[in-house]
C-alpha cells in the first residue's frame, strides 16, 4: 500500500517527516561501510565511543571481511547486538565507572601495537563523556563535579570539550598517540558546530590546538570553581595534549561519514516533495537557546508578513547546539527550552509551527527527544494550568510540552548528528 503523501496541509505530521528525514540520514547502517578502510597486514582492533557507537560497530562488523576486535562505549539503553566487538554501556552527559573502566580497558588495547596494524576507532556525540579516563591525579568524582558545572553553565561545546581535553587521559590525541606506530582510522559522525574533527568526541585521535592556559580559561569565564585535583592539574600543566604536528599521530586520519549539513539537506529534499520552501539557516547556530528562538521568531514573522526570505509555505531549517544557562529547577534539555521561548516569542502566531529535537532521541536527560510548537500552544497550557511564561522562567520545557501532549518521543535514534530544528510558516492563516 503506497503511504499517504506528506503535505503542508498536515503540519505536525510534516514535521515529524522533516525530523525523522534529518535522522535517517545520518543511520550507521547506510554510512559506515563505504568508508572502510582496506585491510592491514596485521590485526585490526575497533575502538570508539558515543551515542551511535553501538550501531556504527555493528556496521563494520557487517561489512569487514577479516578477523577483528576491539571495544566501544555508548550511553545506557543505546547498546545493540555485536558479536566481536564488545560494547560497554555507561553513562551521559555525567560520566561514571563504566565509562571510566571502558576508556581505560581501550587504552590498554593501544600498547604494543606493530606498524602494521589498525585501530579502526568509531566516534559520535556523546563521546566526551562516555570516554571518562581522568588524568592523573584526578578523581572521577571531580570530574564528574567539573562536568555538572559546565553543563548549568551556558559554555559552549567547543569550550566545554577544551576543558574535558585537559582533564583526560584518552582525549585531545592521546588515544592516537598511545597507538603509535600503528595506523589509526577514525570514522566520525559530527554532532558539532562546524564539523570540527578536534571536538566530536574531544578528539581523542585527532591533534589539539587548545591548551592548558585556554582550559583554565573556560573555568574563570563562567566562574567555575573547581575541585583541588583539577586546579592542581591545570595549573602544574605538566603533559600538554598532543599537537598538530606530534609525530605519534603521523598515521592518524580522521574521515566525516555523517555531519548536520548532510541531514538538513535530507529534510530539505522532503519539505520540496511537500511543496514547501526550504531555507537553511545553518548548520552550526550557536547562542542561548532562548536568545536564538527570539531571533528564529523574527525571521518567522518576517516570512509571515513579507514574504522573505521566502514565501509561504516556507520551513527554516537549523542544526547546530544551543546552550542553556539554568537558573530554575524544572526539567528539560536545550531544544525544549528553545521551543517554549519561541513559543513565547511567537505569542500564538496563526500561521507557524515548529519541532526541535536531538537526532540522538535525548534532550537533555529526559526521555523525549524534543517537541512540537502549534500555533494554540499557549492557549492549551493556559487550559491544563501551565502558563508558559512561567514555565520558561523555570527552566521546565518538558513539564510544559508534556502537559499539551506535545512531546516528541522517539527513543535512542542510535546515531547523532545534534539539534535539528524546522519552524514551518504557512501561507493565509
Amino acid at each position: 500500500m503506497t503511504p499517504p503523501k506528506i503535505t503542508a496541509a498536515d503540519p505536525r505530521g510534516l514535521l515529524l517527516a522533516l525530523f525523522d528525514a534529518a535522522r535517517r540520514a545520518a543511520d550507521p547502517a547506510l554510512c559506515v561501510a563505504q568508508h572502510l578502510p582496506p585491510r592491514p597486514k596485521g590485526r585490526t582492533i575497533v575502538v570508539g565511543a558515543g551515542k551511535a557507537a553501538a550501531a556504527m560497530a555493528r556496521a563494520v562488523e557487517q561489512a569487514w571481511e577479516g578477523d577483528l576486535t576491539g571495544l566501544v562505549v555508548t550511553r545506557y539503553g543505546h547498546a545493540v547486538p555485536c558479536e566481536r566487538i564488545e560494547v560497554v554501556e555507561a553513562s551521559h552527559p555525567v560520566p561514571d565507572a563504566a565509562g571510566e573502566e571502558g576508556a581505560r580497558r581501550m587504552l590498554r588495547m593501544m600498547q604494543g601495537l606493530a606498524e602494521d596494524d589498525l585501530v579502526l576507532c568509531l566516534m559520535s556525540g556523546g563521546a566526551s563523556a562516555l570516554l571518562a579516563l581522568p588524568a592523573e591525579g584526578i578523581p572521577l568524582d571531580d570530574k564528574r563535579a567539573v562536568t555538572t558545572a559546565l553543563l548549568k553553565s551556558g559554555a559552549t561545546i567547543g569550550e566545554m570539550n577544551c576543558l574535558r581535553k585537559h582533564m583526560s587521559a584518552v582525549k585531545g590525541g592521546r588515544l592516537a598517540a598511545a597507538a603509535w606506530p600503528a595506523k589509526v582510522v577514525t570514522l566520525a559522525i559530527s554532532d558539532v558546530p562546524g564539523d570540527d574533527l578536534a571536538v566530536i568526541g574531544s578528539g581523542p585521535t585527532v591533534p589539539d590546538p587548545t591548551s592548558f592556559a585556554d582550559a583554565r580559561a573556560v573555568l574563570a569565564k563562567y566562574g567555575i570553581v573547581p575541585p583541588d585535583s583539577v586546579r592542581r592539574h591545570l595549573a602544574e600543566a605538566r603533559e600538554e595534549s598532543p599537537k598538530p604536528g606530534d609525530p605519534r599521530l603521523a598515521k592518524a586520519e580522521t574521515i566525516l561519514i555523517a555531519r548536520p549539513q548532510a541531514s538538513l539537506e535530507a529534510a530539505a529534499a522532503l519539505a520540496r516533495q511537500a511543496g514547501v520552501t526550504p531555507v537553511i539557516l545553518g548548520d552550526s547556530v550557536e547562542g542561548e537557546s532562548r536568545e536564538v528562538a527570539t531571533v528564529m521568531a523574527g525571521i518567522a514573522f518576517q516570512v509571515a508578513r513579507h514574504g522573505q526570505p521566502a514565501p509561504a509555505p516556507c520551513v527554516l531549517l537549523s542544526g547546530g547546539e544551543t546552550t542553556v544557562t539554568v537558573r530554575g529547577a524544572g526539567r528539560g534539555g536545550r531544544n525544549v527550552e528553545f521551543l517554549l521561548a519561541l513559543t513565547v516569542a511567537l505569542g500564538g502566531h496563526p500561521a507557524v509551527w515548529a519541532i526541535a529535537g536531538d537526532t540522538d532521541g535525548i534532550d537533555g536527560t529526559e526521555d523525549n527527544a524534543g517537541a512540537v510548537v502549534t500555533p494554540d500552544s499557549i492557549a492549551r497550557g493556559a487550559a491544563k494550568g501551565v502558563s508558559a511564561k512561567e514555565r520558561l522562567a523555570d527552566n521546565d520545557g518538558y513539564s510544559f510540552f508534556q502537559a499539551v501532549g506535545d512531546l516528541v518521543v522517539t527513543g535512542p535514534t542510535l546515531t547523532n548528528v545534534n539539534d535539528f530544528r524546522a519552524i514551518l510558516i504557512l501561507p493565509d492563516a
